[in-house]
């Protein structure tokens, strides 16, 4: 019975997320303006997509619209770096970032303070720090170029 109940009561959640989520999620012209010039690249497909999938672009539409100038010019630097890596690299930041969300939260912020004490450097000590790790570090890291 208690089998039963438990598989019941996960039956009703998955339905209303999922109803849930079809309620954030519509037809196309239902955006609004704003969230179609940003969405538009997805309009031809837009009522295939998964209604998760929807609500998600539509979430990353809000936050671009937030962005200012330069935090867009700096997304689109990035965008276009990922977009010329090799299916490999991408799959080697893919395990990286996975690894890191198994971390637990103290771990993530004291890598979170270094990186961000790393991009507050000069770009010349940076480069040093760079070219110290590449022979001194780890040996799958020691031939890591940075683009």
């Amino acid at each position: 019975m208690r089998k039963s109940g438990s598989f019941l009561a996960w039956c009703v959640i998955f339905f209303a997320l999922t109803a849930w989520g079809e309620a954030l999620a519509g037809p196309w012209n239902q955006l609004s303006p704003q969230e179609q010039q940003i969405l538009t690249p997805h309009k031809e497909r837009w009522d295939q997509l998964s209604p998760d999938r929807q609500e998600r672009l539509r979430r990353e539409a809000e936050r671009w619209q937030r962005m200012t100038p330069e935090e867009r010019k700096q997304a689109e630097e990035r965008y276009k770096r990922w977009q010329g890596l090799a299916p490999q690299e991408k799959e080697a930041i893919r395990q990286h970032y996975r690894d890191f969300r198994k971390l637990p939260p103290e771990e993530q912020e004291k890598i979170r303070r270094g990186s961000k004490r790393f991009e507050e450097m000069p770009p010349q000590q940076r480069e040093q720090l760079r070219e110290q790790w590449q022979k001194t570090g780890p040996p799958e890291h020691r031939n890591f170029r940075r683009r």
